[in-house]
């Protein structure tokens, strides 16, 4: 048999074995995709399925690369070696044109369809909420100086906090704007009708008007159950929307470095029917207003009581008078 039967008569079961690799790949990757939604907490707002949907994407595309490649390197290592002796170079060969322009594009077009994709998704999101920032001047307020009721000091005015019961009929109309203030560290929640709280109680599957402030440094407003971050600039005010899709108590967390007790700086996030919206937020305006449960102030005042020693660390914030405190004794899902 000649060289060029003999390359033909292997070429047909080298094709069968690679298309069958790249099938078990492909598989392999379907699957770690559909795994990678188990991987991340309940999905609790609308925007949750498009991100959980892309991070699938993505995870199946790494795994794809991930296996093909390290099947290629095992193969190469259990069947291709050199013998155990054998020092000779290899062969001097020059190159491979189409091999290279092949592993050129196909990265190239891969990165291109994920970032179109991700752009998509970005737009999605944007209809759903997004963000706007409504003012660039520094607060005049401190953290440790309590918010009045009725306004947000600004240095170039007042932002007013409207008053009245928050819209509570069962329709799609949105709630809002609730204050969210970020201090080292704590978090407040003022809404509409003056309630002052510091866990976050929202009605599901309703818009929500969120109007975000930071009396000091950089926060990070990051709901992991919602899939969303928003970062609170010191001198800004930004407005946010996000809808709730699913009754649960979840945990919001400060995503930025703040400082030393930065850590603490959590608290969750209760999302109910309308009727029990209603009646907490009934119940709330009765209730007077009292010192929030803390953690960094319980921590600092420990410091305190050993001297103050070792690294300097900012004083926390006084917490803030709220009608409804955080219980640290409730258990979240996510």
């Amino acid at each position: 048999m000649t060289r060029t039967g003999r390359r033909q008569s292997s070429a047909g079961p080298s094709l069968v074995l690679v298309a069958a690799g790249l099938g078990l790949d492909a598989l392999a990757s379907w699957t770690m995709a559909q795994q990678s939604y188990h991987w991340l907490p309940v999905q609790a707002s609308t925007a949750a399925p498009y991100v959980d949907n892309l991070f699938a994407l993505e995870t199946g595309i790494g795994t794809f690369i991930l296996v093909g490649c390290s099947a290629v390197i095992a193969w190469t290592l259990l069947f291709n070696r050199a013998p155990k002796y054998d020092l000779d170079d290899g062969d001097p060969i020059e190159g491979n044109l189409s091999l290279e322009i092949i592993w050129t594009l196909v990265p190239l077009l891969v990165v291109l369809a994920i970032a179109w994709h991700t752009i998509g998704i970005n737009r999605t999101l944007a209809t759903l909420g997004g963000k706007q920032r409504l003012a660039t001047a520094a607060p005049t307020a401190t953290a440790s100086a309590p918010m009045a009721t009725g306004s947000l000091p600004i240095a170039t005015g007042t932002l007013p906090i409207a008053t009245g019961l928050l819209p509570i009929s069962p329709d799609n109309t949105e709630i809002g704007p609730i204050q969210v203030i970020a201090r080292q560290w704590s978090w407040e929640f003022i809404y509409p009708s003056g309630v002052r709280s510091s866990e976050l109680h929202l009605p599901v599957d309703r818009p929500i008007h969120f109007r975000l402030i930071s009396m000091d440094v950089l926060h990070g407003f990051y709901i992991p159950a919602f899939r969303l971050k928003q970062d609170l600039i010191p001198g800004s005010v930004i407005d946010y929307r996000l809808t709730p899709s699913r009754q649960g108590r979840y945990r919001l967390r400060d995503s930025m470095f703040s400082g030393g007790y930065f850590a603490t700086n959590q608290t969750d996030v209760v999302v109910e029917s309308g009727a029990d919206f209603a009646a907490w937020l009934a119940a709330a305006e009765r209730a007077p207003l009292r010192p929030s449960f803390n953690a960094a102030n319980d921590l600092w005042q420990q410091r305190l009581a050993k001297g103050n020693r070792g690294w300097a660390t900012v004083p926390p914030a006084p917490p803030p008078e709220v009608n409804v405190s955080l219980d640290p004794q409730n258990t979240h899902e996510a």
